[in-house]
């Protein structure tokens, strides 16, 4: 197996299969671009459950994605994809990063959800970029682009009804998307609070990387939480 990748957060490998990869998801945490980090222990092991979860329930759904099977507590195969540089962001409550360009209070529901795009690039701080800018950059096709914000949408459907069910609200998340040789769009990366932020319903609690970022708590006291109610609710 050789190493083809290693992120912040997650490794991947090849396999002695071409079209299966080995992801390992890492106890690394990290926040502010790499700026604070720190590694605990069974946060790669709840990241690879979670998301597993997520994953089987969008491919029910029809949401095509990169996802084989979980193989291990750390572990999962996945389809090889050339991942495009791009984060879509959607958002259904105003929270981080949109709260503080438009000056708006945290926690205000938005009356319809707001797809934003990043450009993908650690030296310049993954940048909110337009369709104009992505054209300009060559990263991605107006045809691309419309399936990954249709898709995007769909998956905000999913997991929010899966949240609604287990008494969590889904404020904003992050998706990035890969081709396959072929041509054929797939949702890659992963789906886990470290890439979604997650409310308690009643109480706003924060229950995902937040709580690390701004030093709220136990990280994995907050996944194991959303493990729990997310598993129930997939399992009932």
């Amino acid at each position: 197996m050789t190493l083809l990748y290693e992120g912040k957060a997650k490794q991947l490998f090849t396999t002695d299969d071409d079209n299966v990869l080995r992801l390992v998801y890492k106890n690394d945490a990290t926040a502010f671009n790499g700026e604070k980090h720190d590694v605990l222990d069974g946060k790669g092991q709840l990241n690879n459950a979670i998301s597993a979860l997520f994953f089987g329930v969008l491919e029910a759904e029809g949401v095509q994605t990169h996802f084989i099977e979980q193989i291990s507590d750390t572990e999962q195969l996945v389809r090889p994809t050339e991942i495009i540089p791009l984060e879509v962001v959607v958002r259904n409550i105003t929270a981080g990063s949109l709260a503080r360009r438009l000056g708006w209070e945290e926690g205000k529901a938005l009356s319809k959800p707001i797809v934003e795009w990043y450009y993908k690039d650690d030296a310049l701080g993954d940048p909110l970029v337009n369709d104009d800018h992505i054209a300009a950059l060559g990263v991605a096709k107006v045809e691309e682009l419309e399936e990954m914000r249709k898709r995007a949408l769909d998956v905000n459907n999913v997991v929010l009804d899966l949240c609604r069910k287990a008494n969590l609200l889904l404020v904003d998340f992050k998706l990035e998307f890969g081709l396959q040789e072929d041509g054929t769009l797939l949702l890659a990366d992963e789906v886990s609070p470290d890439t979604c932020r997650f409310w308690d319903a009643k109480t706003k609690e924060k229950m995902d990387k937040d709580i690390y970022r701004y030093g709220l708590g136990s990280l994995q006291a907050g996944y194991e939480n959303i493990l729990s109610r997310i598993g129930g609710v997939v399992h009932d």
